[in-house]
């Protein structure tokens, strides 16, 4: 296990070189040029010039990648255009923020979609089947936003059980924090939760043809702990791959949940850095959610393990 997990990390490298070199490219492929930006729009041509010798931008491209990479793998991100605020520190204030949303977006996902495409799975063809099914393609085919407006005219502003949206820290009220945080993380988590109902579905239909289950019915096995110890592991394989790979795609999500619902994290410092063309910022998060997914494979595959003793990585 330990040299798969170093074969792994070390396979990241050049993963994360391509990453940089992408994220490294977004600031000089837009039209605007960033001394310009930071002057605003009364600048002489020399302050221009000054405060891109004072950046670096009068470099060649390959030196500046390596200064700024340098100081990446040092945690300098480089300052934000709008507030001068360090990049790296601007993520971080807003991190726990996602990640309290996605936790709970996550969890409300597979707390839901398994139980759900598991019973679904062993009731085939029943009305709680077909209630599946049916919130599978609903689900699927809904965008994010729409949902996040419907809940809002419903839940908010029609029966007023939640608020419309807000933040309040968990710090300062643990209660009105998890108050305002149902709506975003229904949202956020609903087509992860279509998603991995229909996946738990049909692996858990795949799973139930198999010899061994039947054997192992053969054998005097309750049908509980067929379900539990055999059926279950397994049937979780191809569904724990793409909870995998939603992990990242939940950062991605929350660009728009956040926005509407007026939640501080990190999706909502990308959209509001888009808007006021803030490249500083926007080149740390395309980074930060690059990672996200490659850290989420590692932890995948990790859990494969867990799942089917079968799977070796000796």
């Amino acid at each position: 296990m330990l040299a798969y997990l170093v074969r792994r990390l070390a396979l990241m490298v050049p993963v994360a070189f391509l990453v940089s070199v992408a994220v490294f490219s977004l600031i000089h492929l837009t039209p605007v040029d960033p001394a310009e930006l930071i002057l605003g729009e009364e600048h002489s041509p020399q302050a221009v010039a000054a405060l891109r010798h004072e950046l670096g931008l009068d470099q060649p491209l390959p030196q500046q990648y390596l200064t700024w990479i340098g100081r990446a793998l040092h945690g300098d991100l480089g300052r934000s255009v709008r507030t001068d605020q360090p990049v790296a520190q601007a993520i971080a204030e807003r991190i726990p923020n996602t990640l309290e949303l996605g936790i709970a977006a996550l969890a409300w996902s597979v707390l839901l979609a398994i139980p759900l495409g598991t019973i679904a799975a062993l009731r085939r063809g029943s009305p709680i089947d077909v209630l599946a099914t049916g919130f599978t393609v609903l689900g699927v085919s809904v965008p994010n936003f729409f949902i996040g407006i419907l809940l809002i005219l419903t839940l908010s502003v029609g029966l007023r059980w939640f608020p419309p949206g807000g933040y309040t820290p968990f710090s300062e009220s643990i209660l009105d924090n998890l108050h305002r945080l149902v709506l975003p993380a229904i949202t956020l988590g609903t087509v992860t939760t279509a998603i991995n109902t229909r996946f738990t579905r049909s692996s858990m239909l795949d799973v139930l043809n198999q010899d061994y289950i039947r054997t192992a019915r053969a054998k005097g096995a309750s049908w509980r702990q067929v379900i539990w110890d055999h059926a279950l592991k397994n049937a979780l394989i191809p569904v724990v791959t793409i909870v995998g790979i939603q992990v990242g795609s939940l950062l991605e999500g929350a660009l728009v949940t956040e926005t509407i619902f007026s939640w501080p994290g990190v999706g909502k410092l990308a959209i509001d850095s888009i808007f006021g063309r803030d490249y500083p910022i926007i080149q740390g998060i395309v980074l930060v959610i690059a990672f996200s997914y490659m850290l989420a494979n590692l932890a995948v595959d990790m859990a494969y393990a867990w799942l089917n003793p079968r799977i070796s990585y000796a």
